[in-house]
């Protein structure tokens, strides 16, 4: 008992008590006398089982937060919706893993919808996303709980098949389209809003054929000709049976923020990518005007 005491730094009737506390706690002896010394008894030995494996568990806990918060390692939650992920995600990370320091880091990627990942970013499951600005999320109000940072922004054009009256046309107007069909973004798109305010600018009622969530579903339908649409600029679009087209409207573009949760604590190694993403978008973007 000395031995033991002096070995976990505590003295003999401090050990002493806890043990008989704890014996008392569990109903039955833990211990028993063996000369000088002690033993434990035979429920003693089944209980030190199940002791030793959660002081395993809490030792592999503590050298998984450890890694965690090494600035060169840990796991970054990334979300982001749909459009980012065909072109902007994939460079960045690319960037990123480009450093040698920054090689033993890992991603989990969440994709969705604005509201799907503000939720996401609200229970903790993303560190931070890319999505556009909401000021609610649900019931709730975001003023005061999450944080939209300005990070770059898409261009709005008009996708129409390639033989739609319109497709021999360089720029449009908004007002053209009042005569045609729309695949129109759903109203869980972060993109919604965007896409009303342009037509309601212009005193328009757009005619809404099919609501869809997800840019590339969207131009699916318009390549089999069931309608045009209103999207970003997508990089990875068939231009042989897709056009895209230029509008003439200033408002015509989408601001993408990198969106965190306030008094949220970012590890080292999301905190060294949340500022890399900053400045990979300065740099390559906003610094030279340009838009994804």
């Amino acid at each position: 008992m000395s031995k033991t005491a002096e070995k976990l730094g505590i003295s003999q009737p401090s050990l002493s008590y806890a043990i008989d506390s704890l014996e008392k706690e569990l109903g039955f002896p833990l211990f028993k006398k063996n000369g000088r010394n002690i033993k434990l008894t035979h429920l003693g030995k089944v209980y030190l089982q199940f002791v030793q494996k959660g002081l395993d568990e809490i030792e592999r806990g503590n050298a998984l937060l450890q890694r965690l918060l090494n600035v060169n390692e840990g796991t970054v939650n990334l979300g982001f919706t749909y459009t980012p992920g065909q072109s902007l995600v994939p460079e960045i990370i690319k960037s990123f893993q480009k450093e040698k320091t920054n090689c033993k880091i890992s991603f989990n990627f969440i994709q969705g919808n604005t509201q799907q990942l503000l939720t996401a970013l609200l229970e903790e499951k993303c560190d931070f996303v890319f999505s556009s600005f909401s000021n609610h999320v649900g019931n709730l109000n975001t003023t005061d709980i999450l944080d939209f940072r300005p990070l770059v922004q898409q261009e709005i054009v008009l996708a129409v098949p390639a033989d739609h009256p319109l497709a021999r046309c360089q720029n449009i107007n908004i007002e053209d389209l009042a005569q045609y069909p729309l695949i129109y973004f759903s109203k869980q798109s972060g993109l919604r809003p965007l896409i009303d305010s342009l037509f309601k600018k212009n005193g328009l009622k757009p005619k809404i054929l099919f609501e869809i969530e997800e840019d590339h579903t969207i131009i699916g339908f318009v390549r089999q000709g069931l309608g045009i649409a209103l999207i970003p600029r997508l990089p990875l679009s068939n231009c042989d049976s897709v056009k895209m087209l230029h509008i003439n409207e200033s408002a015509a573009k989408h601001q993408l923020y990198l969106v965190l949760k306030n008094n949220y604590f970012l590890t080292p190694s999301a905190s060294k990518m949340q500022n890399f993403i900053t400045e990979y978008c300065f740099k390559n973007f906003t610094s030279q005007n340009k838009m994804i």
